[in-house]
């Protein structure tokens, strides 16, 4: 396609201005990327696999939808080019060029909590006990700059069923969604040696998150053993069952909701 062609000779020019020193080009590089437009074979494909996977295809809600995903995947593209991104391969040396980015198409699941699961204590370094923390609505309070503590908590591999919690959550704000779609990035940069490249990069929802105000002090996680236990066990099984599955330490990501388990990813820990 013409455009595609405009494109990559635009992003040849602005990478070499980048090159040159000129770091304001980082910005013009994502603005093009968004220029893009889907190569009907890409649209396709993509159908298929989103339809067979049971989630929901965007096009049926009409064109406007379907712009709307095709957006938030290139967004996902340009946050290579991100600042910090970038900067941070240039501290440790690393070719920029090196770095290959996907995109990782995902359900969102309206959660009731997420975790971080470490199946190796990163504190103490201790392998046979599991550290996770949880909070109410979504990941992104958990792992993104949301002020406040999440509930900590680690466990005996040997003993699943008595969870031990090390500090209470005071985080204010929880994050609700309606049945949606998250395009996650997936870049290399996360398994290169030397360079820690998990967080550095753009995972973007079709739909805003709605930010609602939590009150931990009347959840069952705070104020019901059973429900605490029953729920802090299941996600340490969880953690327990995937080092066992790769052989190695995991760092996990994923959501509970009405009770049940969902894994949104695992990497090796770090």
């Amino acid at each position: 396609m013409i455009i595609h062609y405009e494109v990559d000779q635009k992003l040849q020019i602005l990478k070499k201005k980048l090159g040159g020193g000129d770091f304001g080009a980082l910005e013009e590089i994502r603005q093009t990327v968004l220029q893009l437009r889907a190569p009907s074979q890409l649209v396709q494909e993509l159908k298929t696999k989103m339809l067979t996977s049971g989630m929901p295809w965007p096009g049926d809600e009409g064109e406007q939808r379907w712009e709307q995903a095709w957006t938030a995947i290139k967004k996902v593209w340009a946050s290579k080019w991100n600042e910090r991104a970038y900067f941070s391969t240039r501290k440790v040396k690393l070719d920029h060029d090196y770095l290959c980015m996907a995109v990782l198409v995902q359900e969102v699941i309206n959660a009731d909590y997420a975790f971080v699961i470490h199946t190796t204590n990163p504190s103490s370094g201790d392998t046979s006990e599991i550290y996770a923390e949880v909070v109410k609505g979504l990941g992104e309070t958990l792992v993104g700059a949301y002020p406040g503590r999440a509930l900590s908590f680690v466990c005996k591999k040997n003993n699943l069923n008595s969870p031990q919690v090390l500090g209470y959550p005071s985080k204010p704000i929880g994050l609700f969604i309606r049945r949606s779609i998250i395009f996650r990035s997936d870049s290399n940069g996360e398994d290169l040696e030397g360079y820690a490249g998990a967080g550095l990069y753009d995972s973007v929802p079709m739909d805003e998150e709605e930010k609602v105000v939590v009150d931990y002090s009347s959840d069952p996680l705070i104020n019901d053993g059973k429900f605490q236990q029953a729920i802090l066990s299941s996600i340490a099984g969880a953690g327990n069952a995937i080092e066992e599955l790769y052989g190695s330490p995991q760092d996990i990501e994923g959501v509970i909701r009405d009770g049940k388990v969902y894994v949104v990813q695992t990497r090796p820990q770090m």
